[in-house]
């Protein structure tokens, strides 16, 4: 057993007023398997960063052992695959890569292939696999779930809980709960390590919350009640102090006495007043509200939205899918499922109006307004205020909704480009949320997007019932919100 340890570490960015982490101290066990949660823009991949020593911080931060960042950078993809490990990593043997892809229930053949010939999913299982042959290592694994399909993220979920020596970030539940034994989160106002998994987590932290929470309304009735009072014994106090000033005689010692120990009272009672406020300060700073969202449809003459009959899509000669029927009504929350490669994304773009080759045939509701959230945001950029315009969306309503995702005014004031991959993707599900449409069609909404922003959008998907086409790998999510599932 080592220790990493990480000690009054402070860190902000050049220009910005405000810090990252401020005094922070924590240590890391390095046989955990942690897992790091936390909203989108808090500072994880930060943290990472700060470990590789990417930048100058203040503080310290001690490790018995290196540390590796998954996704490493390929220098040259169209290097054969098994070259490019032995490059990176001259003692790793060809034998030890085809047995960890062995257990990843991935071919060795890929390895004599050029890497970038390799899909998504293949190259994650492939760095991944050349990671943990490296000794002395710990690993900072950062989002590997956003290329994988359902049953890749099941694979490399048992993958990784036959490992030790990593912080994982990742945002999916199920994948996240299935190989972590400890958690480390950024909260609001402090990073603490718990001992479990996410669920435990999320349950200690409901449960500190609404202990939090009613403490916190029963400490504003004690304040109000001491206030009262409290006015009430100075103003008693005055009174019988003024008494002594009054016509006749009278024991003004008596009296004197009478007034101070009634200003005594009052003085003990603000006392216990500024002790019942301080508590209160204390409690509500880790709080992270799930504020409700909301969703508006248009109202569809029809209660057809879309149909597909026996169709076929193809690029050139390639069939990506065949033979697919699916009708859409109002109401219908419609997940579609398959593996990698299988025409998800095709199908949906094709549904969307885009120029794709079909065969068979394509029924879409005449006057059909759809609301479109592509996979890929990395194109996003400029200000705030002409992404408002460009979509003719509600600034109020669209910026209401991203305070609610945990968006700070500062970010209104910034370039898209900045925004971290989660916080883009937000932009894109505000934007869709603010849109009149019929029809919402969300292609892998929630890749990057942290754990309380999906359960908000969980809710706001179940409270409104919208009609509504999606991909999502998320198992939890497509459980809880799908009525109607098409698999290819």
């Amino acid at each position: 057993m080592s220790i990493i340890n990480v000690s009054n570490l402070t860190f902000s960015y050049e220009n910005s007023y405000d810090n990252i982490f401020e005094n922070v101290s924590f240590h890391i066990d390095t046989d955990w398997k942690l897992g790091f949660i936390g909203r989108n823009g808090r500072g994880k991949t930060t943290f990472l960063n700060l470990l590789m020593r990417k930048f100058l911080y203040s503080g310290s931060i001690t490790s018995p052992y290196d540390f590796d960042y998954f996704p490493y950078t390929i220098p040259d993809d169209t290097m054969v695959t098994i070259d490019i490990i032995k490059g990176l990593f001259s003692t790793v043997q060809l034998w030890e890569v085809e047995r960890e892809l062995f257990y990843l229930k991935t071919r060795s053949e890929l390895l004599n292939r050029p890497f970038y010939s390799l899909s998504k999913g293949e190259q994650t299982k492939v760095l991944l696999a050349t990671m943990f042959l490296s000794e002395n290592r710990f690993l900072l694994i950062d989002e590997p779930t956003n290329h994988l399909d359902m049953s890749g993220r099941k694979i490399v979920s048992q993958y990784l809980n036959t490992k030790k020596g990593f912080i994982l970030v990742s945002h999916d539940r199920d994948f996240i709960d299935a190989c972590i034994d400890h958690v480390l989160s950024i909260n609001k106002a402090n990073i603490e390590i718990q001992k479990g998994n996410f669920s435990s987590w999320w349950c200690n932290k409901q449960s500190q919350d609404n202990y939090e929470i009613t403490q916190n309304e029963g400490l504003k009735k004690d304040i109000k009640r001491l206030q009262k009072s409290a006015r009430e014994k100075a103003k008693w106090s005055f009174e019988i102090e003024a008494e002594k000033i009054g016509n006749g005689p009278c024991d003004r010692g008596a009296i004197g006495h009478r007034a101070a120990k009634m200003m005594k009272r009052s003085k003990n009672i603000e006392r216990r007043q500024n002790e019942a406020i301080t508590e209160k300060q204390k409690l509500l700073k880790n709080i992270d509200r799930a504020d409700t969202l909301k969703i508006s449809q248009l109202d569809f003459h029809a209660k057809r939205f879309v149909s597909l009959d026996k169709v076929s899509i193809f690029y050139g000669d390639k069939t990506v899918c065949k033979d697919i029927y699916l009708d859409i009504e109002k109401g219908d929350r419609v997940s579609i499922a398959g593996d990698n490669g299988s025409g998800k994304t095709s199908l949906i773009k094709l549904i969307s109006g885009e120029n794709i080759s079909y065969t068979g045939n394509l029924y879409i509701g005449s006057n059909l307004t759809i609301s479109y959230v592509s996979q890929d945001t990395s194109s996003l950029s400029g200000s705030l205020a002409d992404f408002i315009k460009q979509y003719t969306i509600d600034e109020s309503l669209f910026k209401a909704i991203l305070r609610k995702l945990d968006f700070s005014r500062v970010q209104f004031e910034k370039d898209i480009s900045d925004f971290s991959a989660g916080q883009k993707k937000k932009l894109s599900i505000a934007r869709s949320l603010c849109e009149s449409a019929h029809l919402h069609i969300w292609d892998e909404p929630l890749n990057y997007i942290d754990v309380l922003s999906r359960i908000q959008i969980e809710n706001v998907l179940l409270e409104y019932k919208p009609t509504i086409l999606f991909v999502e790998h998320d198992k939890v999510f497509c459980q809880k919100i799908a009525n109607k599932s098409l698999l290819l």
